[in-house]
């Protein structure tokens, strides 16, 4: 009899274990499948961008030109213009006394990266200290002897993995994502301009100018990058003064240290709105706190639109950024998707007070991921011009209803709940 029982209790633990392994071998094939699916959606949509970008022709939106305000002690000028943009960063440039800092994610090798180029060292060689950051991944596919400037001109290429163990710590994976240009620690550009011909005249993007004290915060932001990754023996030594604005705070997330305050800013920003949330994003993939907080908002009555661009850079974060549009239009959020070119901003103004610009997309990457910064500021009159802005931009707009939206192809549904998990690592 014993021996009877304990064959059934062989028998039985041989028929859990032959369970458990079609169960684990059902869960590979459900995982293989779907990334199978992911891979075969994602390449469709690349091919089908691919060829959509060879039929583009010249990209003409609608821009404006602001008037410089003051904020405190502070002289504050908006640009949405490539063009425009460059040319006063240039200007900038050629008046510096004694140092130029410059950061930028991408830098192309085309003739408005050449202009820079040209214009740094021509004050390299009267005597300026001129210091340059780019990242390495972002100019991944930009010619090797692009990248090498003058030798008189102090260069760092930002790389997370500087050795083979780095590739053990996630830290690492965080790109440089900022863009700055600071001159004499008395003027400062900052915003989500790159430097390109493609961005002067063909994206329509946000930057701003500071000049005043506060330029010397982000000097002192950019010294602070510079010496923690330059070379032991190529450290700045200048020191800027810092002191405390209420009325433009400077935010920067740091992926070494595991900081990220520019979420954090937009929550409680969000949190704190009355009447009104005006935010523009290349790509909006908000994580479950950001995008409660917008919900809230519009649920407590709060007019909450959102832009991003229609047809962005990157198809497959315009699929992913898709799949939260029912959410938010079922919550009451508006959403519109920008027509006319690719939008790059990263801003947002509230109640017609507070106002954000900077490099953080609303993404994981910018948000728990690389190096960004932006800036918080409290000013009703620039505030107004924000929304002189959203209100250009909006012009040339689709706007999503809720009802239309729900009738949208069954296949394009299936896509956008295949690539949705995707959303967590972009």
């Amino acid at each position: 009899m014993r021996e009877y029982i304990q064959l059934q209790i062989k028998r039985l633990n041989l028929r859990k274990r032959h369970f458990h392994l079609l169960i684990g071998r059902a869960f590979r094939l459900a995982i293989g499948g779907l990334a199978a699916l992911q891979l075969l959606i994602a390449s469709i949509l690349l091919v089908i961008a691919s060829l959509d970008k060879k039929r583009k022709q010249r990209v003409i939106f609608p821009h404006r030109q602001f008037p410089d305000i003051a904020v405190g002690k502070n002289c504050l000028q908006l640009y949405c213009y490539g063009q425009d943009l460059y040319a006063a960063m240039l200007e900038a440039i050629d008046q510096a006394k004694e140092t130029i800092y410059i950061e930028s994610y991408i830098w192309k090798d085309d003739p408005a990266g050449w202009d820079f180029k040209v214009h740094l060292a021509q004050k390299a060689a009267e005597g300026i200290e001129v210091y340059v950051i780019f990242d390495s991944f972002g100019n991944l596919v930009v010619p090797r002897e692009f990248k090498v400037f003058d030798p008189r001109i102090h260069v760092v290429e930002y790389r997370g993995f500087l050795r083979p163990w780095s590739l053990l710590d996630p830290r690492r994976y965080s790109l440089d994502h900022r863009k700055l240009l600071i001159i004499d620690g008395k003027i400062s550009f900052i915003g989500g301009y790159n430097i390109g011909s493609l961005y002067a005249s063909s994206w329509r993007d946000t930057h701003l100018r500071i000049a005043g004290p506060f330029a010397a915060e982000i000097a002192q932001s950019f010294i602070d990058f510079w010496n923690r990754f330059c070379p032991k023996d190529q450290c700045i030594t200048k020191h800027y003064h810092r002191t405390f604005n209420p009325l433009i705070l400077l935010h920067g997330n740091d992926a070494m240290r595991l900081t990220f305050p520019i979420r954090d800013m937009y929550i409680e920003a969000i949190q704190r709105a009355e009447t009104s949330i005006k935010l523009s994003n290349a790509y909006f993939m908000p994580d479950r706190d950001l995008l409660e907080a917008l919900k809230m908002a519009a649920q407590r009555g709060v007019e909450v639109s959102i832009l991003v661009p229609w047809r962005s850079n990157h198809v497959l974060a315009d699929w992913i950024a898709r799949s939260y549009f029912t959410e938010c239009l079922e919550a009451g959020i508006h959403v519109l998707g920008y027509l006319p070119a690719m939008l790059h901003a990263k801003t947002c103004t509230i109640d017609g007070q507070w106002s954000t610009i900077g490099t953080a997309n609303l993404d994981r990457l910018s948000s728990i991921g690389n190096y960004e910064i932006n800036v918080e500021i409290y000013s009703d009159e620039f505030a107004q011009q924000m929304e002189e802005l959203f209100r250009c931009d909006t012009e040339n707009v689709i706007e999503l209803h809720l009802e239309k939206w729900g009738h949208r192809p069954f296949y394009v549904k299936f896509s956008e709940r295949i690539l949705t998990p995707l959303r967590f690592i972009m």
